[in-house]
């Protein structure tokens, strides 16, 4: 159901994707309730979202990667 993959940084910032996908049986107040479930405990946030012409929700997740950096 999800696959998160990395991305080479971008302007300084590294991003994390997650792919969700969701078929016609969920309603939109559920995939509404689902998302907003990820946002607010897993820190991510909406990158697109593709309806298919058979109902399917192909929805792309991002979040920032922070990396630590040592200090001597």
């Amino acid at each position: 159901m999800t696959r998160a993959l990395r991305h080479p940084p971008t302007r300084g910032v590294e991003w994390e994707f997650d792919k969700v996908t969701f078929s016609r049986e969920y309603p939109r107040n559920v995939v509404t309730k689902l998302l907003v479930e990820r946002a607010e405990h897993g820190g991510w946030e909406l990158d697109r979202v593709r309806i298919a012409a058979d109902g399917t929700r192909r929805i792309v997740l991002r979040r920032k990667i922070i990396r630590a950096v040592r200090t001597a």
